[in-house]
């Protein structure tokens, strides 16, 4: 009987868990090719609670988006980036004023491209100061991902701004360092444990050796690098969990070319949106989301 009754109430706590925490998802508008409103209206249908994007740079298109996610009752995350291109100082600048824009759309957060891998610590980290006065600001969460070609582009020397800056947040995309380092990270748990633990958002992508995404989730010959990112996954999630009800997670497969493609047809191998629908569902089902 005392069995029976400590197995009832593990199933009632683990239930009330389940119930209590939430994964909010959004998906990437990344390769759009229709219309906000269609675009909105298919995300909210396929499951989604909001989108990530870059915001439009023309008006018409702003007001198209901003009436699609009153419409579908969607949430917005943005993007924002430091424009490489520019000298240091001048980018600084427009990355900066660009928050103030994103900031009266009231996004649920902003995650950012930040800085550059030829940029100097003291230069990267200026942009990272700038976003964390901005999110204090406004008490509006503003991240940094785990990016090729910004200061975060591999795991050792993002481990030196993370030392360095106690306030920094980071946006999870660990696809990225799987090419860079060129491995699956799993003899490195110990040196992605402080990575990890200022990870508050995840851009579920899968990624393995030699490239940043692989063709199709679903084969079989990916299941090793689509267990070894959901073993990472909810390592963060769980660990935030203990703090806060919500993570949020973009599904973050991208179009053509970052899609593997046919050659001479540029014909993508997989479907970007059914991807991104899989990586919801598997992430639902690995932690018990209905």
């Amino acid at each position: 009987m005392r069995v029976l009754i400590l197995i009832i109430l593990s199933i009632v706590i683990t239930t009330t868990y389940s119930q209590e925490k939430k994964l909010e998802f959004y998906q990437t508008d990344w390769g759009r090719q229709i219309s906000w409103d269609a675009f909105c209206k298919k995300t909210k249908a396929s499951g989604y609670d909001g989108l990530e994007t870059w915001l439009p740079s023309d008006a018409k298109s702003q007001t198209e988006l901003k009436d699609a996610l009153a419409k579908y009752n969607l949430k917005v995350g943005f993007l924002n980036g430091t424009n490489k291109s520019l000298p240091f100082e001048e980018s600084l600048k427009t990355y900066s004023e660009h928050f103030k824009t994103l900031i009266s759309w009231n996004p649920t957060y902003i995650n950012c491209h930040t800085g550059s891998d030829f940029f100097t610590f003291e230069q990267n980290k200026a942009f990272i100061d700038v976003a964390n006065e901005v999110a204090k600001e406004n008490s509006i969460p503003i991240y940094h991902e785990t990016h090729r070609g910004r200061f975060s582009y591999n795991l050792p020397d993002t481990k030196k701004y993370i030392q360095a800056i106690p306030d920094l947040k980071m946006t999870l995309d660990i696809s990225h360092w799987m090419v860079v380092h060129e491995s699956l990270l799993e003899n490195q748990d110990a040196e992605l444990k402080e990575v990890l633990n200022r990870s508050h958002h995840i851009h579920a992508r899968v990624g393995h050796a030699e490239s940043p995404q692989v063709n199709d989730p679903e084969a079989p010959e990916w299941k090793k690098a689509i267990d070894r990112h959901m073993d990472v996954w909810e390592k963060v999630i769980r660990q935030k969990w203990e703090t806060q009800d919500v993570y949020t997670i973009t599904t973050e497969f991208g179009p053509a070319d970052y899609m593997p493609t046919l050659p001479y047809t540029r014909v993508p191998v997989a479907d970007q949106w059914k991807a991104n629908i899989y990586m919801m569902r598997v992430l639902k089902e690995r932690l018990n989301i209905e």
